[in-house]
């Protein structure tokens, strides 16, 4: 069971990482399940998520104080708004879809936005 796991853990840790680029595929919702698969198989798959230099603290902050950084949270909302105008101005023919994809953006920034921001404290 824990190699099961473990393998579900990598390729949610791919997707995850594959939807940094690519804003309609999700990555935080990837990067929660990894941590949950790793958690239950491996404690060095696990500390190696938590504390990888690219998406380490994004994981932590997210699970252990339901936020992010002020930088992470303007960063995705221009990546996701440039992706879905870009789909819906240039590549989409459907109403629907188009329509879709704007409920789905505005619904992604509700729940950025409703979630705590975590500020730089100064340094001394």
């Amino acid at each position: 069971m824990k190699f099961i796991l473990i393998v579900f853990g990598t390729i949610f840790t791919a997707l995850g990482v594959i939807g940094i680029f690519i804003p309609l595929l999700p990555t935080t919702p990837f990067l929660l399940l990894a941590a949950a698969c790793y958690a239950r198989s491996s404690r060095r798959f696990h500390h190696w998520l938590f504390h990888n230099r690219l998406f380490g603290s994004y994981v932590r902050n997210y699970l252990e104080q339901s936020a992010m950084s002020l930088r992470s949270k303007i960063l995705a909302l221009i990546l996701l708004w440039a992706t879905i105008l870009g789909a819906v101005v240039y590549f989409l023919d459907a109403l629907w879809l188009r329509i879709l994809l704007m409920a789905i953006a505005a619904g992604v920034t509700v729940h950025l936005l409703l979630l705590k921001t975590l500020r730089n404290k100064p340094s001394i």
